[in-house]
């Protein structure tokens, strides 16, 4: 699939969805013989790469690079496989589940709690898409903007040889500070990039501020995309 299809996917954000339907059966592969080459299935339908930085909701402390390979589950939910690496052999971290933010908004409050926003990993750099060129990265981070996400990490210590432990609910860096500069750094270096002035570029092409929201106090507190208090929505921007 093309760049520019994989932008229309993300219909989530307000760009028009171009989906192509493919449906893999039972019948594509009667009489395959032993040894023919396995369908890919639904991994078949990912068509995004993306890098954030993921913190534990419980322990903001913890944080970590995390690779995103995503498709679309029609056109306001996208479905994520994570990975602590871009290797063959990296570990599958877990899944983050992206929608919209119309959908967002008609879950009970409890469900809430497990969804954190995007508004600040998008106009702060948090998030980048190191593979597109700088004008479509634009425009799926654009399209990414008010969209949230519901991030479990079923190896919630990557550094076990194995799976250990009870899933861990992640979360997003929401304002300024909050983030490990070494685990920014870390990012920085193996993508050769600057966070600063990917943010620089982001907020002003975006006429936006950047969101300034401070961690969850805890697990099932609800989150928010803008501001601590008042009407969650963008700030007027600084002139």
């Amino acid at each position: 699939m093309n760049r520019r299809k994989a932008l229309g996917l993300f219909g989530v954000m307000g760009v028009e969805a171009a989906a192509a339907d493919k449906t893999c059966c039972a019948a594509d592969h009667a009489g395959a013989k032993p040894g023919a080459a396995m369908s890919t299935g639904p991994v078949s339908s990912i068509h995004s790469h993306f890098c954030g930085i993921h913190i534990a909701k419980q322990d903001p402390q913890f944080q970590m690079i995390v690779q995103h390979y995503c498709g679309p589950r029609g056109t306001e939910m996208h479905q994520c496989l994570l990975y602590d690496s871009l290797e063959a052999n990296a570990r599958l971290l877990g899944v983050e589940y992206i929608i919209s933010d119309r959908l967002y908004r008609q879950l009970a409050g409890r469900e809430k709690a497990y969804w954190h926003p995007h508004t600040y990993e998008v106009l702060a750099g948090g998030l980048i898409a190191p593979e597109m060129p700088p004008d479509d990265e634009m425009k799926f981070m654009q399209g990414l903007l008010t969209t949230w996400g519901k991030t479990w990490h079923t190896w919630p210590d990557p550094t076990t040889a194995i799976p250990l432990g009870e899933p861990l609910l992640m979360w997003a860096l929401t304002g300024d500070g909050q983030e490990d500069k070494h685990v920014v750094a870390a990012r920085d270096k193996q993508f050769g990039i600057s966070t600063a002035n990917v943010r620089a570029k982001r907020t002003a092409a975006f006429g936006l501020e950047t969101p300034q929201v401070p961690p969850p106090k805890s697990v099932d507190e609800i989150g928010r995309q803008w501001t601590a208090t008042g009407d969650d929505k963008p700030p007027p921007r600084e002139k």
